[in-house]
Order: C-alpha cells, then structure tokens, then sequence
C-alpha cells in the first residue's frame, strides 16, 4: 500500500507544473472517481453523466474534459480493457484520486463512505429511480 502512495507522490512531483485549471482539473477527477464508485459500490446509487458535464462547466473546464476523464478512470480501472489511455498529467491524477477514494473506503467502511457521499457529491449522485 506504501507502495502505490509512492508511486502516486512520484507521479504528483514528476508531473510537469502548469498554471490555470490543474488544481480545479484534480478537484473534479476526484469528484468524477467517487460518483462512479459510488453508483459502483453503494446499492440503489446512481449517477447522470449530463450532471458531471454541466459540473464541469460550471468549474470553467474545457469542453470534453467528462469524457476524457471518463475514460482515464475506466482505462486505468479495467486494465486497459476499457476507455483510452490518456495524457499523464490526468492519469496521474486518476491514479491520486484512486488511491485517496480507497482510503476513505478503508478509513469509514463502506457503508460509512457510500453515506457520506451523498452529501459530498449532492447533485452529482441520486437514489436510483428518482
């Protein structure tokens, strides 16, 4: 477990800097990450992706930036089997989001994490069927 927060660090520090919409970027794959483990891991969860998209643009992000995350997440999760590997500033961040998300899983138990979630991504989460 050390081991992969290393790597994550490693990856953080080997990342070149940039100015503008990294630390905004980060925000919203950690906020993606978790809506999709959440409509994964907690029953009766669900997610719209229009609600991610119109997330993003409300954080000013470029257009498109849902679907490359989506698909970072979804390469990084499955392998390589699903999704496109994208560029290495996002999947570090995938990578950073991943291991923060299963901490929190660890940390409060999942059903403890699932609970809070609904409050920490109202209005990117809902109840199945409503």
């Amino acid at each position: 477990m050390r081991t992969g927060f290393l790597i994550a660090g490693l990856l953080l520090i080997a990342a070149p800097a940039q100015a503008g919409d990294a630390p905004v970027r980060s925000t919203y794959v950690t906020m993606v990450l978790q809506a999709f483990a959440a409509k994964v891991e907690c029953p009766g969860t669900d997610l719209v992706y229009q609600d991610l998209v119109q997330k993003a643009q409300q954080m000013q992000l470029p257009d498109g930036t849902t679907e490359k995350v989506r698909k970072a997440i979804a390469w990084m999760h499955t392998g390589g089997k699903m999704g496109e590997k994208q560029d290495d500033d996002l999947m570090a961040e995938v990578a950073v989001a991943t291991q923060a998300t299963d901490m929190d899983q660890r940390r409060l138990g999942m059903p403890g994490w699932c609970e809070a979630q609904k409050t920490n991504l109202a209005g990117l989460i809902r109840s199945k069927g409503g």
